[in-house]
């Protein structure tokens, strides 16, 4: 039986040969490796790694897909675990000894920001993860500074990853098709991450960022002072979009 796409789930599946492809070749997927899908949806990426790896895990909230899936493969071959990828304990997958966990999937466009965020607590388990997410939230996560696009999600992943845009994909790779164009991004986390406590950052990044249009020196009033913002190597009339991912963190170790 044809399963209908739902909305509420943000399902959009991905039915392009030769996109799918191209995102196996990306991955490069290797026997004896732990990997876990978010969101397999009808398993057209599914089907294609588990040609490569001896056993993988999923992540799936649609009940019916889940059946499906449980249906479709082996539990040597395929764990299906059910439930939303936000509040899923991505540490309690086993990994083989020396090893870390390889993370992929095509990402629901209206939970991918707060779904990045949940990921990046486990980044210290991670190898690498690669992502089908919507072309200008990519766009976004690996933005210089002094660009438009550049901002919260910019300067936080930047943090602790570093990341690539690897190919755009078109909206006619899905069926239904998304009203934009896609992206794959991956994503290896930092060997190099600065010393500084994330929570501090984040206070930091958030407001700079909640009045993008005012200069820094307004953005952060009350919590740092002109001498603080020079002290971090800022120029306090400069806009937030410019400042650095190391003067962020500059001003997060002042706090």
């Amino acid at each position: 039986m044809k399963h209908v796409a739902r909305k509420r789930f943000g399902q959009n599946f991905l039915t392009d040969d030769h996109v799918l492809n191209n995102i196996i070749d990306a991955i490069g997927p290797r026997h004896g490796q732990a990997m876990v899908e978010i969101g397999p949806g009808l398993a057209a990426m599914t089907a294609l790694l588990l040609k490569q790896l001896d056993h993988m895990h999923v992540v799936e909230l649609d009940r019916d897909l889940v059946a499906r899936l449980e249906k479709a493969y082996p539990r040597e071959r395929l764990t299906v675990h059910s439930g939303d990828a936000l509040k899923f304990d991505f540490g309690a997958i086993p990994v083989p000894e020396g090893q870390k966990l390889r993370v992929v999937g095509n990402l629901p466009y209206n939970i991918s920001s707060p779904l990045l965020f949940h990921l990046a607590e486990f980044a210290h388990l991670v190898e690498d993860q690669h992502f089908m997410l919507q072309k200008e939230v990519v766009e976004r996560m690996v933005a210089e500074p002094g660009t438009k696009a550049y901002g919260r999600l910019s300067v936080m992943l930047q943090w602790r990853y570093d990341m690539a845009l690897m190919f755009i994909v078109p909206p006619t790779a899905f069926d239904p098709p998304p009203q934009v164009d896609s992206a794959i991004v991956r994503m290896v986390p930092t060997r190099r991450q600065l010393p500084c406590d994330g929570a501090k950052l984040e206070a930091v990044v958030a407001k700079a960022f909640s009045q993008r249009r005012k200069v820094i020196r307004n953005c952060v009033a009350g919590m740092f002072t002109e001498q603080q913002l020079a002290e971090a190597g800022i120029d306090p009339g400069v806009r937030p979009e410019t400042v650095s991912l190391e003067q962020y963190v500059a001003l997060a170790n002042l706090l």
